[in-house]
């Protein structure tokens, strides 16, 4: 069992995470502490949880449960596209949520290079009014020679861009699974996860400069879980060509035999706490 926690690395996690060494990869526990402003009901984040809002409230049959772009292909498959896609733009660009407590630490801190797994907008929030750019992965659908969506904000509009035009010392904020701002574009089901690891695996879905930026970083995993395949081999190709020794850090409360396997496979040195007991230790009491 490991014996590191929180505490033990705290200091060299937020000196590394404000100057770039460490990169933020956020899971949907991050968005534990959200709740609507109008209604007070959780933000769907975990797979479980997007699926049943999906539905109404209602659970689908169990095959579909097991994982939302299994569930999100049905949808697809039987009421188009299109119903995915309001769906996510209801829930995350149509209604008003409460501040995440950790997307409020982190914005203290403005790391130079965040990764963001959660289709939500509070990581746009914390780069309002700071120039930055901005990267949403994108579906087959909507693709072009590229599997992503490239944008710069100069901290107040978002304009597209083309990789070559990006001013690389500004910030990168990297929504894999993209957001419904400025623009709404999404990797949600079977098909599109199919189509974007593929084109991930290729080197189709990050840019050139990101590659670049990436060599040598040492990543800290904040609410993942790493217990399914479609998120483990994003996560693998993401954090391509990292430090060693360790990659980075994963913070799992109780990490099961599978996700230990994969993060010593990889060299992530799992944290046995949550996502929010780290803020216990930046604020105590």
């Amino acid at each position: 069992m490991s014996t590191i926690t929180p505490t033990n690395l705290l200091d060299d996690w937020q000196s590394g995470l404000a100057d770039g060494r460490i990169v933020p990869y956020l899971g949907p526990g991050v968005l534990a502490d959200v709740t609507s402003l109008a209604d007070g009901r959780e933000i769907p984040a975990t797979s479980e949880q997007l699926i049943l809002a999906m539905n109404g409230g209602r659970p689908m049959a169990p095959k579909l449960m097991y994982e939302f772009p299994r569930a999100a292909m049905n949808v697809e498959l039987k009421r188009g596209r299109n119903a995915v896609t309001r769906f996510l733009d209801s829930t995350y660009g149509g209604t008003r949520w409460t501040r995440a407590a950790l997307h409020a630490w982190l914005a203290t801190l403005r790391p130079p290079y965040v990764i963001d797994i959660n289709r939500d907008t509070q990581l746009l929030d914390s780069y309002a009014g700071t120039p930055h750019l901005l990267i949403l992965g994108c579906a087959r659908l909507g693709g072009t020679d590229y599997r992503f969506k490239l944008y710069v904000s100069d901290g107040g509009r978002y304009r597209v861009i083309s990789p070559a035009e990006a001013d690389t010392a500004l910030p990168v904020l990297f929504k894999p699974m993209g957001a419904p701002l400025p623009e709404p574009s999404y990797i949600a089901s079977d098909a599109d996860y199919v189509d974007y690891i593929t084109e991930l695996m290729g080197g189709f879905a990050v840019p050139s400069f990101v590659k670049a930026r990436r060599r040598g970083r040492r990543y800290l995993l904040l609410g993942m879980r790493l217990d399914r395949d479609t998120e483990r081999m994003v996560l693998a190709d993401l954090i391509h060509d990292a430090a060693v020794e360790p990659a980075g850090w994963a913070l799992i409360a109780e990490p099961n035999a599978k996700e230990r396997r994969f993060c010593q496979r990889i060299g992530i040195e799992i944290v046995e706490a949550d996502a929010l007991a780290l803020l216990a230790e930046v604020v105590p009491g």
